[in-house]
């Protein structure tokens, strides 16, 4: 094996160092390029894991609130109102939702879902509210039964929000420090919106039994 005082001594022996200490160096960056892309990538895809969780949830709140209305409606006709306007909030999540589902996860279209959810939040609060007035729904066992499992799913959306948000603020916090911000720009890998909770979320579904 040469030592270095044989390699100097050799014919072209400087040049044969530098190129070796030049192999060093590329092949070290190497090595922190693909470590600090697979990083970024796993934080990746930890978040998007986190947020299947939400959409879960939130699929089945919007599966149950279109049958709450079939429900109440028929004791609560003339607040016609206040029915429309959950349709209408729920649509607009779903929405919202289905932006997300396509691929896009960044700040705005993030924020978008979460203030579409913070709405009909809003308006699912305040037909609960509008049910308590009634005593004939508040003996309804399938009316008590949908609120309750409304209330279960704000409670999972709850806790999957939090991972889905620690997960995202690990991935965020990689994506601009230094230098792995120079990784994620080269391979184009962008910041995600958190789902952060309205005043109206924050709130809750408040049932009532």
């Amino acid at each position: 094996m040469f030592g270095l005082p044989t390699i100097l001594a050799a014919p072209g022996g400087t040049e044969l160092l530098v190129l070796i200490i030049l192999g060093g160096l590329l092949l070290g960056a190497g090595i922190w390029l693909i470590a600090t892309y697979n990083g970024l990538r796993r934080a990746q895809v930890r978040a998007q894991n986190a947020f299947s969780q939400i959409d879960v949830q939130l699929k089945r709140r919007h599966d149950l609130i279109p049958n709450l209305v079939e429900t109440v409606k028929g004791y609560m006709s003339h607040e016609r109102d206040t029915l429309e306007a959950v349709i209408r909030a729920r649509s607009q999540a779903a929405s919202a939702l289905g932006v997300v589902e396509g691929g896009a996860m960044g700040i705005a279209s993030m924020a978008a879902l979460a203030n579409a959810s913070g709405a009909l939040d809003g308006a699912l609060n305040r037909l609960i509210g509008l049910v308590e007035a009634y005593p004939e729904l508040k003996a309804n066992t399938n009316a008590l039964q949908l609120q309750e499992e409304l209330a279960s799913t704000e409670n999972r959306i709850a806790f999957a929000r939090q991972a889905f948000n620690d997960s995202v603020m690990r991935l965020n916090e990689s994506i601009v420090v230094f230098p792995s911000n120079l990784v994620a720009g080269m391979f184009g890998i962008r910041e995600m919106g958190l789902f952060e909770a309205t005043a109206d979320e924050r709130a809750s579904v408040s049932v009532k039994f």
